[in-house]
């Protein structure tokens, strides 16, 4: 049973890269093979986690998510400060607030299973609701896309 770790999280300062993308048309794989070569560019990182993020449309609700809705994706890392950003990267303020924590541990294409399941049994039986805020994914050392034991964590704001 996938069980949730519910946090507060303060604003987190992000540099990385950024596209608009959908589910039906994902080209994520394009946005981090572009990201991890020059990632060690960034000098002022707080960790070596990655940080996977999607900012929906304040528009988009996840009663109704298909997957020709777009939305913006980040492959980031975490900073002290936007002193010194890379040229072709930017900077993302991660609005804190009250999430949602859960474990992931598959390949990276499991991962959609877990999503079904927090988004069809798991928010419905909470008592939360989404909130119109990014939600994220972090990889950290147990992280590694295409082997069964891999580790990542999946935030859900919530409400």
């Amino acid at each position: 049973m996938l069980k949730a770790r519910i946090v507060t999280l303060p604003d987190k300062k992000l540099v990385g890269k950024r596209i608009r993308t959908t589910l039906s048309y994902n080209n994520t794989y394009e946005l981090w093979h572009s990201f991890m070569p020059r990632r060690k560019e960034i000098q002022n990182c707080l960790t070596k986690d990655l940080f996977s993020v999607e900012k929906y449309d304040d528009s988009t609700t996840f009663e109704n998510f298909n997957e020709n809705i777009e939305f913006e994706k980040w492959a980031a890392v975490e900073v002290s400060d936007f002193d010194s950003i890379p040229d072709g990267m930017e900077s993302l303020i991660l609005e804190g607030g009250l999430y949602a924590v859960f474990m992931h541990k598959g390949t990276a294409g499991s991962a959609q299973s877990t999503l079904n399941f927090i988004f069809g049994n798991w928010l419905p039986a909470s008592g939360y609701s989404a909130d119109n805020r990014a939600h994220f994914e972090i990889m950290g050392e147990k992280y590694n896309k295409d082997i069964p034991s891999s580790e990542e964590e999946i935030w859900i704001p919530i409400k």
